[in-house]
Formats: C-alpha cells, structure tokens, sequence
C-alpha cells in the first residue's frame, strides 16, 4: 500500500541534467526507491551542505521507519506490541496517530496494519501469499486495534500477528521535513522528491515547476503536466513494484479488507500543502477507487486529485479543470 509512486518529468532537473551554478542538487537511492533534492542558492557550499542536510534527513527517517532494517524503530515496535505497550519516539507517535485520523476518514481504505498481510509478499522475488495464507493473517488487519497512549508515548497492538508499515505516508513526511529544514535556512526556490512524493518550495525562478503524471501503462510517457509552486503531489499507482501472473498484475498496494492487491484504479494523483497528506491520501483514493475516493478528496479543503481510471480514463476533482 505503499504511497510513492509518482515519475516526475521536471524540466530541467538538476539533479539529472547539467545545471547552472546557482542550482544544486543530488539524487541517492534510499527507501526503496531514488530520492533527490535540488535547490537554488548563490553560494555554492552553502548550497552543496544544504543538499547533504536533507539527504541526511532522509536517511534519518529511513533508519527509524523501515521495516527492512531489524535495528528501526518500527521493527521494533512490530516484534513487541502484540506482547505489550513499546514506548516510542514522538515522531513515530505523531505519524502513526495521522495515519489512523486518516483510516478513520477513509473507512480504513489507508489502514497501515495492512502489513500484516503485505509482508507475505515479496515482489522482487515474484512471491505471494496463497489464498489460505492470506486467510489466516487478515484478521490482524485492524487500524482500531493499534492501541496509542498519547500520554505514556506507547504503541500497543489488540490482536497478535499484527503489523504495521508507514510506507504509505513515510515518504511524503520525509520530503516535508526536508522542506522544513530549507525553508528555515531561507531557501526559496526547491524541489524535493522521495519515489512517488514531491515538495515543491516556491517556484522555478519566475517559472512554475512542471510535474508530469506518469502514464501507468506506457514507460517515460505521461498522461498530464500539472504547473506547481508551493505545494506538494503524491502518486500512488499499480506500477511500479509489480509482477504478472496468469494475466494478473499483482503489485504492493493492497486493499486492506482482501489482502490482495487493489484494481480500482491504475494511479491516483493528490495535490495540496502537506506532503505526508497527500501521501497517504493517493494510497486511500486508489484503495477507494474514483467516485468514492474522489467524494475523500472533497472533504478536505485544498487539495485536488486526478485519478486514472483501469481504461485509462481520467477524472478530476472539483477544484481541477481536465485540459482541453
């Protein structure tokens, strides 16, 4: 269920085309995909460290909330907090609370126990779980039963062989931390992009940022260009970590209440001011499918949504006019 999913067609991205010596910009492979930041500043060293505190930034979050390294918090918290409460940091606290506020908006669409299931499979490998497998471990999917005492900074689980995975809204609150970290140090001119997350820190120069929406079926095409300053877009889509089998496209964003891989949509796009947010919002829009994830969005003053729908259809929120 992993959100992150997004290709951005930047124009001029610095980190991927010589650029002027006033933009610099570096791009790392980390949290299972390739993450970037490019920013403008006129003085190169102050520009270059700047890079290297966000990069650092991101391998930060990553250390504390990937559930492939047994040293992270959050491992930590899947080994223990079926057996009782595990006290944790307030940034974990912060985000499993925003992730559950969503599951609850959402009818439990976005719902991070979802791993629970989802690390029976394995994509890289082309492994999943058989029908019985399956069976045995979606009981444990329950957002209501992650179990959070604000005040005593812990995390409980109700039901044993329960887990969870922030990987539908890591990505997007490590890209708006990274904006923090700029913003405070008087950048305005950036872009930062975590797989399917982008933040976007005033605009290019005069120029808006133009991001284009990956088109799911056709590599290095896209399927609109939206123009971008001051915001933040998220994409979740069924193409990315994905493998086929008889016929069926079976990827790692999983519908909570099957265990199985979602078919509502081939991608969905959300666009407003809190990356986390619009995060975690793609993954419950595209868990939703277009009439009911599009009615989430509507409840939710300042973000939009383009969706695709499985014959290529796309469809808009109210807020956004389809281009001519």
């Amino acid at each position: 269920m992993l959100a992150g999913l997004l290709l951005i067609a930047i124009v001029c991205l610095a980190v991927a085309q010589p650029a002027l010596a006033e933009w610099h910009g570096r791009a790392i492979d980390l949290m299972g995909t390739r993450v970037s930041v490019e920013l403008w500043h006129e003085d190169e060293a102050t520009g270059s460290a700047l890079v290297e505190r966000v990069l650092d930034e991101y391998r930060r979050i990553d250390a504390a909330m990937s559930t492939y390294r047994e040293d992270s918090e959050i491992s930590r918290v899947n080994r223990e907090a079926a057996v009782g409460a595990v006290g944790v940091g307030a940034e974990l606290l912060d985000l499993i609370q925003a992730s559950l506020e969503l599951s609850r908006a959402s009818g439990g669409a976005f719902d991070i126990s979802y791993e629970s299931v989802g690390y029976l499979y394995d994509f890289r490998a082309r492994r999943r779980p058989d029908a019985d497998a399956i069976a045995q471990a979606i009981g444990a999917v329950d957002y209501a039963q992650i179990l959070v005492d604000d005040s005593a900074g812990t995390v409980r689980f109700g039901r044993p062989g329960m887990r969870i995975n922030l990987g539908g809204i890591a990505k997007g609150h490590a890209v708006e931390q990274g904006a923090r970290i700029l913003r405070e140090a008087g950048i305005e001119h950036a872009l930062l992009n975590a797989g399917g997350d982008s933040r976007v820190i005033g605009d290019r120069r005069g120029q808006p940022w133009i991001i284009g929406i990956r088109h799911p079926r056709l590599e290095n095409e896209v399927v609109t260009r939206l123009a971008l300053a001051d915001e933040a877009i998220s994409t979740s889509g069924d193409y990315e970590r994905f493998f086929e089998e008889d016929g069926r496209r079976y990827h790692h964003i999983l519908n909570p209440a099957t265990g199985e891989p979602t078919e509502t949509l081939l991608s969905a796009t959300v666009i407003g001011a809190d990356a986390a947010l619009t995060d975690g919002l793609a993954t419950a829009v595209f868990v939703l499918g277009a009439e009911a994830g599009l009615a989430l969005i509507e409840r939710y003053p300042g973000y939009e949504a383009i969706v695709v729908e499985p014959r290529g259809r796309l469809r808009y929120s109210s807020g956004l006019v389809a281009p001519d």
